[in-house]
């Protein structure tokens, strides 16, 4: 059997959100992270364009394909708990009226003969029957070509509602393989510094801790079960998912190997793995 080598990511941060559905305003998180994830934490790491158009800086970037081959597996020292965010944004009644709110000057002027006799700060019934879909925060501002003003592209009163699933507190050990060392040490030296922003699942989601956790010696497994547990770990055990043949007995079929980023054509194809618990040396002091 060839050489193997592991490449550690210490997976830590006031927030994380590891998506399994999510879509449009509904983002939900697995429990712990995903290879699709992780994959493309390293690709934005040595500087990968989602939509695979050339680096602007005039590097070049490892194919996705080459870092899509490489094995995973994940440790869960600290899982952390389930946050829920509810967010709106936009919408709602302002103490104005349409001609203070709206922006844009044509439309405004429409406005003004069934608002200048509105008495007080808010809408009478006529206002309202003519700006079914003005009473709201102006959005989207740029100014008017032909004027100057801003306007507002969207005056919309309906509010944008979101759900956003994370986990609070967790710390993760990812792992992920290769017979290729200098390929796995190019890779960590472009987590110590990487060529584009960084974060665990979600912008708003960065690292607490360095992400570059060690280059090792031998298969992931290995280097699992030999590292000492995080800081805080939840118990002295912990549950590791490493990735594996579809033949391996408790083989799980997971959706998460990732084809393409593309803005528009994302893609994902099938893996499996196993689930196993893990007796690491004591967390450090």
């Amino acid at each position: 059997m060839s050489n193997r080598y592991t490449l550690l990511l210490r997976l830590e941060a006031v927030l994380q959100a590891w998506g399994g559905r999510s879509h449009f305003n509904d983002r939900d998180t697995l429990a712990r992270p995903t290879k699709c994830g992780v994959i493309g934490l390293l690709a934005a790491a040595d500087g990968h364009d989602r939509n695979d158009q050339p680096a602007d800086d005039g590097h070049t970037y490892l194919p996705l394909a080459t870092l899509a081959a490489l094995r995973f597996a994940v440790r869960a020292d600290r899982p952390g708990t389930f946050l829920h965010d509810f967010q709106t944004a936009g919408g709602g009644r302002f103490p104005v009226r349409p001609r203070d709110l709206i922006t844009d000057p044509k439309r405004a002027q429409k406005a003004a003969p069934a608002n200048d006799t509105v008495p007080g700060r808010v809408f009478s019934p006529a206002a309202t029957s003519r700006l079914t879909d003005w009473y709201g925060a102006p959005k989207n501002i740029t100014p008017d070509p032909d004027s100057g003003a801003l306007t507002a592209g969207n005056t919309g009163r309906h509010p944008v509602i979101r759900n956003r699933w994370y986990l609070a507190d967790a710390a993760f050990l990812a792992a992920v393989e290769s017979p290729d060392r200098a390929l796995l040490a190019r890779l960590a030296e472009r987590l110590d510094a990487p060529r584009r922003l960084l974060w665990l699942g979600r912008k708003n989601c960065p690292p607490t801790q360095p992400l570059n956790h060690g280059l090792h010696y031998g298969p992931l497994e290995d280097a699992l079960a030999a590292t000492p547990l995080l800081p805080r770990p939840a118990r002295p055990t912990c549950t590791a998912w490493i990735e594996c043949a579809p033949t391996d007995t408790g083989a799980v079929l997971m959706h998460d190997q990732p084809l393409s980023f593309a803005s528009d054509h994302r893609s994902y194809a099938p893996r499996w793995e196993i689930q196993t618990t893990l007796t690491p040396p004591g967390a450090p002091r």
